[in-house]
């Protein structure tokens, strides 16, 4: 018993060892600054929205002013090759690109806060846009960047502690924001509280300073000539999409992509308002749907590496589909129980580690998917299709909660996780990619 005790530890050392390395610690903290913009643009801004009184279907298409995420892909070329003066020779490629964003990024958070909506929706659309922009910007710098400096053996933890990060940059943006603006917290107002928020650039940059170069710095680096305009052109837009576009089953994976958490998203987009609509306090909110959600979704992160390594990766992202879908249901008795703390703690702790644990299994199923040559382009292009999803697909969220009533509304986000399952299964039997495409060395095979 005690021989098996000691092997139990030494494996459990040995499996959770990889998450305290240098480069997957960097990728945590470059998370944190990934995570805050969207969730101040998702969560916590319809939050906001719905306390100032703005109604559900307005509510609904706000999550549309994010659309610049469903949008990047048009501009990661540009990201892949087009070179910052002064900076780039400063910093490299990267991170380069990542201060630059990010100082702008810093300006238009701050100009958001202070956009009063109720008062001037008009402008608080804009800075909203402007914000959503340049967070997806920041998204395509620092997703090419963390697997450029990740290991093939490093990604899958990498991946999770970056999905230990963004969900802790998100954390902050929804209950930092809302503790710092509410009245029942420190009651700044969400000027103060979107400003402060805009501080997690922060870690980034300290990542990156660590971190260093990525290898595709290496890559440009082996360039020995300026290439035409005729080379430019195919090295930067043309051949990411070529390259990806002719692996069998491209359109089916970009369609399974496309819808694959779509049920989740749209669960997503209408809990905070039902939260406020069901009358639960600001303090409530807190201490329940972002504390106990923050730390299930802490378990399910954890726990998503060791998943995927005794599943593989397509039964990971089956039963983790299968696991998300099935967590909406405690949202289904949440509705029909109204005020009940309990069911909002069970129906919050239960899909955060669900979800902890598939959108870390799906976006390592995304990066591994990204050749290193072109590996801001393509993760732009996967990870866009994702978006397209939770803004557009999405959108109708609000209609949908209005005419179903929440009970309705969380059994129909349900049924529409089915067609991304049917897909994923439909992938497996036809024997396409479902697996990393990365290989070790493949640093050293690359050639833009």
């Amino acid at each position: 018993m005690d021989a098996a005790v000691k092997d139990g530890r030494k494996g459990f050392v040995a499996t959770m060892a990889p998450y305290f390395r240098p480069r997957p610690i960097a990728a945590l903290l470059l998370g944190i600054s990934s995570g805050f913009p969207l969730a101040l643009l998702l969560g916590t801004m319809t939050f906001w929205l719905a306390k100032v009184g703005i109604e559900k279907k307005t509510i609904g298409f706000a999550v549309g002013l994010t659309t610049p995420y469903t949008l990047k892909f048009l501009w990661a070329p540009l990201i892949d090759r087009f070179k910052l003066p002064i900076l780039t020779g400063l910093f490299g490629q990267r991170r380069a690109w990542l201060f630059f964003v990010q100082a702008l990024l810093f300006v238009s958070v701050w100009m958001l806060g202070a956009s009063h909506p109720e008062l001037h929706l008009g402008l608080f659309a804009f800075w909203a846009i402007v914000t959503a922009f340049l967070g997806a910007t920041q998204d395509i710098v620092i997703d090419a960047y963390r697997i450029e400096i990740l290991s093939e053996e490093e990604l899958p933890h990498g991946t999770a502690n970056n999905q230990f990060g963004y969900r802790l940059g998100a954390f902050i943006a929804g209950v930092g924001t809302i503790a710092i603006a509410s009245s029942e917290g420190w009651g700044l107002g969400w000027g103060m509280g979107y400003g402060l928020t805009a501080l997690c650039i922060i870690p980034g940059i300290i990542a990156a300073f660590w971190a260093g170069p990525g290898l595709h710095d290496r890559v440009l680096a082996k360039q020995t000539t300026s290439p035409s305009i005729g080379q430019w052109l195919e090295t930067t837009i043309i051949g990411p999409f070529r390259e990806f576009l002719q692996r069998r089953g491209a359109i089916l994976i970009l369609l399974f992509v496309l819808i694959y958490k779509l049920g989740d998203a749209m669960g997503q987009v209408m809990l905070n308002p039902m939260i406020v609509e069901l009358g639960f306090s600001d303090t409530e909110f807190i201490a329940i749907n972002k504390l106990v959600g923050f730390w299930g979704l802490i378990v399910g992160i954890a726990l998503a590496a060791p998943f995927m390594a005794w599943l593989g990766m397509g039964r990971a992202l089956f039963v983790s589909g299968v696991l998300m879908m099935v967590s909406n249901l405690m949202f289904v008795i949440l509705a029909m129980k109204g005020h009940s703390n309990t069911w909002l703690t069970i129906a919050v702790a239960t899909e955060q580690v669900t979800s902890g644990i598939g959108l870390t299994v799906f976006v390592t199923y995304l990066s591994g998917l990204s050749n290193i040559a072109y590996t801001a382009t393509q993760f732009a292009l996967l990870s866009s299709f994702a978006a397209v999803g939770r803004t557009w697909l999405s959108a109708p969220a609000g209609y949908a909660a209005d005419r179903l009533g929440w009970p309705g509304f969380w059994l129909m986000t349900m049924v529409v996780a089915l067609p991304g399952l049917v897909l994923l299964w439909l992938l497996w039997q036809r024997g396409f990619v479902v697996e990393s495409v990365r290989q070790p060395g493949a640093e050293d095979a690359v050639t833009p």
